[in-house]
């Protein structure tokens, strides 16, 4: 028995070799087609204009098309399913947010994936800076949001496409000592509607969908909710100073993940061609006029971060009770 032992050791490990050999070439030679990217939100907003930036980048460096999907719908949670569905092969990728990773497992009974189990982390790519923004009729600093707010408890409502941005509209109310109403949306350019018509009063969102309203003088941004310059609105002043208000910085951030099983050569061989990417100085100027900035990770940083922000939100998020929409 002994030799037929050794023999199906030898057997198995003449296997694994074979396997790993013929793993790395593929890894070596990918992309060798077309790779996809899903956006979980409708096309215009932050993370749908971030992918499109970071697709055509990387369409030029590995000569083959990237594709930009948009599968809107539950929180992001309709394309993070579809890509946790697919095959590990990297060639489809999920264009992640806090909302997918952290806010949905936080917020959401029965989701339809589990973000710990169904993704591999690539890279965190870039964080996003969001405002508070009226109309131009509507208060001109947000002391007198505040004022008129207080003057009509429950009758001020606002409008965010997600969760981090709905429980940042949440915290200001809080702490302003307003009574505010939350307005859902699905995405980025519901919400500049929603603003644009009257349906909301101000609402939280990020730079991009709302500039050329800003521009043209039909919106008024009242703060940012962090601190990082802004080519694009020099002047404005963060949340906590314009408004006098002991309130932490808060950001969105935009990752890469992809399917559970794909290879770690294929993952490093992405981690490398995104981090190599944000690096440029294009990109970067780029993602400034957006209002982000880079933050390219290794896979294993970006696996800590969704894990120790899904311990810090989790606490707000039992504090606001707030559910997905």
């Amino acid at each position: 028995m002994q030799p037929l032992v050794r023999f199906i050791g030898a057997g198995i490990l003449a296997v694994l070799v074979a396997a790993h050999a013929q793993a790395q070439p593929q890894a070596d030679a990918f992309p060798n087609r077309p790779v996809k990217l899903i956006v979980p939100f409708p096309p215009g907003g932050p993370t749908d204009l971030m992918a499109r930036v970071f697709g055509q980048k990387l369409s030029e460096r590995w000569g083959q098309p990237v594709v930009i999907e948009n599968r809107a719908g539950g929180n992001s949670a309709i394309g993070a399913q579809q890509t946790a569905k697919s095959l590990p092969d990297g060639y489809t990728l999920l264009v992640a947010m806090d909302t997918t990773l952290v806010m949905n497992p936080i917020t959401t009974k029965n989701l339809p994936y589990d973000a710990l189990k169904d993704f591999a982390p690539i890279s965190l790519t870039a964080q996003n800076t969001s405002l508070l923004i009226v109309r131009a009729d509507g208060p001109k600093t947000i002391q007198e949001l505040i004022a008129k707010a207080k003057a009509s408890p429950g009758k001020l409502n606002y409008g965010a496409g997600t969760i981090t941005t709905r429980l940042a509209g949440y915290l200001f109310s809080r702490l302003a000592g307003i009574d505010t109403v939350f307005i859902p949306y699905k995405g980025s350019s519901e919400v500049v509607q929603g603003l644009l018509t009257g349906s909301v009063d101000f609402i939280v969102d990020g730079i991009a969908p709302s500039l050329p309203l800003i521009n043209s003088g039909q919106f008024r941004p009242l703060a940012k909710l962090n601190n990082r310059a802004l080519p694009t609105l020099p002047e404005l002043k963060p949340l906590a100073e314009a408004s006098g208000l002991a309130i932490d910085e808060m950001s969105s951030w935009i990752g890469l993940v992809a399917p559970a099983g794909t290879p770690p050569a294929i993952v490093a061989r992405l981690n490398k061609a995104l981090n190599d990417t944000l690096k440029s100085d294009e990109i970067r100027k780029r993602l400034a006029l957006e209002g982000a900035e880079p933050l390219p990770s290794t896979p294993a940083e970006y696996a800590v971060d969704i894990d120790r922000e899904e311990t810090q939100w989790g606490k707000i998020v039992k504090a606001s009770g707030a559910k997905a929409d």
